[in-house]
């Protein structure tokens, strides 16, 4: 056998959110029991595993204070205006909420100026972690005094470099956003649980986090994030059709939806988010509509009741118990069909 086709014989496969089910297992646990809080690096606990994605049509001012007083953490664009983030991150600081902010490998400046305003978290926004200026950018921030969110990364490898360097936090997702088509365009990726297992199973040596970033639809992917080993989900297209969302409301034939975005899409880039690089020719991102979902409040509430109702089932009070006492069981198409509403004229929940 030669060297090529040596290569795709020997290669792996990846799993993502509806490859698995998570096995019940015996539980005494009363939901009101179940605690959610996670630490996300030093001095940095948050009550539920949730942040939202630094999309300019998903986290603004608004968002950012919403998701901070609900428990969770938002995280500003690295395109969002310098000032206006600088006052927006003071303001959560003065309501004791904690904020962060996404910022380029070469931003040095709005580091420190964002550090100063009372940020919790610097996260370094790019598409490709796993390289020089990144690393070197995590190296220099951590000296600056801040918790570092490197990413995005999808191996142990990646992991490794940058836990070196310092990162606090470990973003995991190449290609699995719901506006993302770097797969697609780039043919590059890695299924999205199997990519958190890789990073995690590294993470956890150092007492470093991970989070989940991309291609969380429903309850369940969080559920099953969070046992394979993730410490908190990021969220862009479940929050982007809320209230609070930045993006411009839409009517069409009669109904409400916001413009979702992402970061590597045409329109992003040309409205300064370089996260997918200066130069590129060939957008990563798309554009279209979410249907509009109410309060963020309200989808948060769904989703963090869907991920107690799953540590119920797997007997875990807790996401460390979660982690450990998870059971994983593959599925075949037919496993997957059965797994959902069939054969029904209307559904309704």
């Amino acid at each position: 056998m030669g060297y090529f086709e040596e290569k795709l014989k020997n290669s792996e496969i990846g799993l993502s959110f509806d490859d698995v089910l998570l096995v019940p297992q015996y539980s005494d646990v009363k939901l009101e029991e179940v605690d959610t809080s996670t630490r996300l690096a030093p001095g940095l606990v948050l009550k539920i595993p949730i942040i939202s994605s630094p999309m300019d049509t998903v986290t603004g001012e608004e968002m950012l204070l919403a998701v901070g007083r609900l428990g969770g953490l938002g995280v500003l664009p690295r395109n969002y205006p310098l000032e206006q983030a600088v006052q927006a991150i003071k303001r959560a600081s003065e309501e004791g909420v904690p904020a962060a902010a996404a910022v380029g490998p070469f931003d040095d400046e709005r580091v420190r100026r964002l550090l100063d305003a009372g940020a919790a978290m610097i996260v370094i926004d790019t598409a490709h972690g796993h390289s020089k200026n990144v690393i070197e950018a995590t190296r220099r921030f951590t000296g600056y005094g801040a918790a570092v969110m490197a990413g995005n990364i999808v191996t142990g490898e990646a992991a490794e470099a940058l836990i070196s360097a310092g990162a606090a936090s470990l973003r995991v997702g190449v290609g699995p956003g719901h506006a993302c088509v770097t797969r697609e365009v780039a043919g590059v990726g890695y299924p999205q649980l199997s990519a958190v297992a890789k990073v995690a199973d590294i993470a956890a040596k150092y007492g470093v986090s991970v989070v989940a970033d991309g291609g969380i639809e429903k309850p369940a992917d969080i559920v099953k994030a969070l046992a394979a080993g993730a410490d908190a989900v990021m969220l862009g297209y479940l929050l982007a059709g809320t209230d609070e969302a930045p993006g411009p409301l839409v009517e069409v034939g009669g109904r409400l939806y916001k413009v979702y975005r992402g970061m590597g899409s045409r329109s992003a880039l040309s409205s300064g988010s370089a996260r997918y690089g200066e130069f590129k020719r060939a957008p990563e991102g798309v554009e279209g509509l979410v249907e509009l979902r109410g309060p963020v409040s309200s989808v948060v509430e769904w989703l963090v009741n869907g991920l107690k109702q799953g540590m119920g089932y797997v007997g875990a009070r807790n996401l460390e118990e979660l982690r450990r006492k998870a059971v994983f069981v593959r599925l075949t198409h037919a496993g997957l069909k059965e797994s959902g509403p069939r054969g029904l004229v209307e559904v309704r929940y």
